[in-house]
């Protein structure tokens, strides 16, 4: 697979995941919050090229307003005990895991993968409430490689409040009841824009 991709001009380092007591969080209304932290994974660009290549992403199309429509990104999920394509997940899904078990409570167990190719691609406002998250505080844990993309945040219904530029190995956590109470979107761009993989880990029941 080609890709138009621009790597990082710091991105020529072996992967490697920083300390996570680097995060920084930002509390927001009705007890949801998000931890940000730029360039966790160093060597982000190598790990994204072999992402693209070593997940098999489907195409996926829904029903929605009585047709069936594309969804506008490429995907792939990593259930319970599934191996992941990439030692590193495996790693990040683990520190993520530890960092966080006071909090949560519990392991993340899954992956869900996407693959932004272009500007074109894209994904709604939603918050990730299928599931225990509908009812419950959790967390969904976010590493973004390749080329950034925004991921914006509204309190669920109303303006967008945040905005993050998210790529090259970036993380963001979005815990407390963000994902009842608020809503993310990765939104379309005319401007040109390199292709992106997210991987959201999730605890169990989470979707």
């Amino acid at each position: 697979m080609t890709l138009a991709f621009q790597p990082s001009l710091f991105g020529e380092t072996e992967p490697a995941l920083a300390d996570l007591a680097g995060l920084t969080r930002t509390h927001l209304s009705h007890g949801a919050w998000v931890d940000v932290l730029p360039g966790w994974l160093a060597g982000a660009d190598e790990v994204f090229e072999r992402l693209v290549e070593a997940i098999p992403w489907r195409a996926e199309s829904r029903e929605m307003y009585d047709r069936v429509v594309d969804v506008p990104r490429l995907v792939h999920t990593y259930g319970i005990g599934d191996p992941l394509p990439d030692p590193v997940l495996t790693e990040a899904r683990d520190a993520l895991s530890a960092r966080y078990a006071d909090e949560l409570g519990e392991p993340f167990v899954t992956a869900g993968c996407c693959y932004y190719r272009d500007g074109q691609d894209s994904v709604a406002w939603h918050g990730d409430n299928i599931g225990r998250g509908r009812s419950h505080d959790t967390m969904v844990a976010i590493v973004s490689l390749g080329s950034p993309r925004k991921l914006l945040l509204r309190p669920r219904g109303g303006p967008t409040e945040l905005s993050h530029a998210l790529g090259h190995g970036d993380l963001i956590v979005m815990g407390g009841s963000c994902q009842r109470t608020w809503e993310h979107a990765v939104p379309k761009t005319s401007r040109p824009v390199g292709p992106r993989v997210s991987v959201q880990f999730r605890p169990r029941n989470v979707f």
